[in-house]
């Protein structure tokens, strides 16, 4: 707290409040230098990030996209103007299934727009190797994978643009923020433009923008907790940890993590052999003042704005699946009781 209000204290004194301030230059560098990439951009949140990515890419038609992901997935999408066209999940990552992507493509398909799920990295290769083949671009939400790497480069310097997002429900966050990272000098410029209005100078205009920024308060909050990101990280993985072994005998499922990945431990989320065991258990927690949440169900396309989908796996999962509480301040006393709570419904049948 008291580093915080040091940053606000100097915030006051510039009377500098927003529109591309100190703490937001230094919070992008800090952000690179931390992550080890280049080319990222702070924006108000992680939706209007995806926004700007498709407005960027000029995208047209048809994005192949997951239907297991958080809504702003699908409705960045829709708000562009293009069509989302669903497919599958792998079962055992819970990411966008590769081998049903090629089918999904058509002369309308202009992208392909994965979702890292719970910072689980998709099959990047494969993913590349497609949009190769049939010269599609390609966007990343990794909104749950800051610090993610696959084969020790970041997560985010995978596809034609990577998106982040920074809300206070998240393992680093600016209260509200958001990101976008991309190897592309070009359509990092084209983007830092969009952000702001399409302003080039106080009176000039570079083309369309919107607003996308985000302020030095934001910042403020980012520079602290990005400080404290390793005991975080490190704690989290501890408590996870713990409860795979707290856990270890009653056969829940959890997503398949590639070996060649350093995971972030943002989310702790377990499949139950049935709806009906799930929803025991969470009525079992919520007497206990324990909210774990259903985290993501349902499937996107039972949204009322798009097609639905044949896609078996995910609407099995979706049904399922449960994120227990995960948090740098929760003690192993209190897993030890989600886990007995959890462990009593199966005592009881």
């Amino acid at each position: 707290m008291s580093e915080y209000q040091e940053y606000l204290e100097g915030i006051w004194k510039r009377q500098w409040l927003t529109n591309n301030g100190p703490l937001v230059n230094e919070l992008e560098l800090k952000v690179s230098d931390y992550l080890n990439v280049n080319n990222f951009l702070f924006m108000s949140n992680g939706t209007i990030a995806l926004q700007i990515a498709i407005k960027a890419l000029g995208l047209k038609g048809e994005i192949i996209t997951t239907p297991f992901s958080y809504v702003a997935t699908t409705s960045s999408i829709v708000w562009e103007g293009c069509k989302p066209i669903f497919v599958d999940i792998d079962p055992k990552t819970l990411n966008i299934d590769p081998k049903k992507i090629e089918e999904a493509i058509s002369e309308n398909t202009s992208a392909i727009l994965a979702t890292h799920v719970y910072g689980n990295p998709c099959d990047v290769e494969a993913i590349q190797k497609l949009a190769t083949k049939y010269k599609l671009k390609v966007i990343y939400d990794g909104a749950h994978a800051f610090g993610v790497t696959f084969k020790k480069k970041s997560i985010f310097c995978f596809g034609d643009i990577s998106t982040v997002s920074f809300h206070a429900t998240k393992l680093f966050h600016t209260i509200e923020g958001g990101g976008v990272f991309s190897c592309s000098s070009e359509l990092i410029q084209t983007m830092a433009y969009q952000r702001n209005f399409g302003h080039d100078g106080p009176e000039a205009f570079q083309g369309l923008g919107i607003n996308g920024k985000n302020s030095e308060f934001h910042a403020a909050m980012g520079l602290v907790i990005l400080k404290k990101m390793d005991s975080i990280v490190a704690k989290r993985k501890e408590l996870s940890e713990y409860y795979d072994n707290r856990l270890a005998d009653l056969g829940l499922q959890k997503p398949q993590i590639n070996n060649q990945t350093e995971y972030n431990y943002g989310y702790y989320p377990v499949i139950f052999s049935s709806e009906e065991q799930m929803l025991r258990c969470i009525k079992k927690l919520n007497r206990s003042e324990i909210f774990p949440r259903r985290y993501f169900h349902p499937s996107l396309d039972q949204l009322p704005y798009v097609d639905k989908a044949e896609i078996p796996n995910t609407e099995s999962i979706s049904r399922r699946i449960l994120c227990l509480p995960l948090y740098y301040e929760l003690s192993f006393e209190e897993v030890d009781l989600i886990c007995r709570l959890i462990k009593s419904v199966w005592d009881n049948g």
